[in-house]
């Protein structure tokens, strides 16, 4: 930058930027700190709702939908496997296809930390109105639709359910 250039936080944009991204990190905290008793990370909970919302769902489907790659769900699927919440199964119709389905423990942890979930989002949202919910709701979809145009990344269902 140069001196006659303006400096980017005198950018309303950027000022805003910065706020929706310091906001989002601190939501991840905020709901990491009300998983803990659960023994959950926010990565699993969107895995587990996800599937709880999308029964049967396969891996690739649900890769997509959190716009995340096969292997970084690799390696958190075999933790949920291991704690009875997750089961895989083969597709009858096309081996090559898992399917995922919870299980009842893992029915009833996703319907625990959904709550939980739902009272943070309740609690951080309470500062604004139902309009101006949806008015950054709008914004932040087209957000989305502009980061993503001309990808095959599905940003309307991401990062939950």
């Amino acid at each position: 930058m140069n001196k006659n250039q303006a400096l980017p936080w005198d950018n309303p944009r950027f000022r805003n930027w910065v706020a929706v991204a310091r906001a989002c990190q601190v939501m991840g905290l905020t709901l990491a700190r009300a998983l803990q008793g659960l023994d959950l990370k926010p990565p699993h909970l969107d895995i587990l709702a996800n599937i709880y919302r999308h029964p049967d769902i396969s891996q690739q489907e649900l890769a997509h939908k959190l716009l995340v790659g096969r292997s970084n769900l690799s390696m958190l699927l075999p933790q949920l496997e291991q704690r009875g919440l997750v089961a895989r199964a083969i597709d009858p119709a096309d081996r090559r296809v898992l399917r995922l389905a919870l299980t009842p423990a893992g029915r009833s942890l996703t319907e625990e930390a959904l709550a939980i979930q739902t009272a943070v989002i309740e609690r951080s949202m309470a500062t604004a109105s139902i309009e101006e919910c949806d008015l950054v709701g709008d914004v932040m979809q087209r957000l989305i639709a502009a980061l993503t145009q001309g990808n095959d990344d599905d940003g309307g269902e991401a990062n939950q359910a």
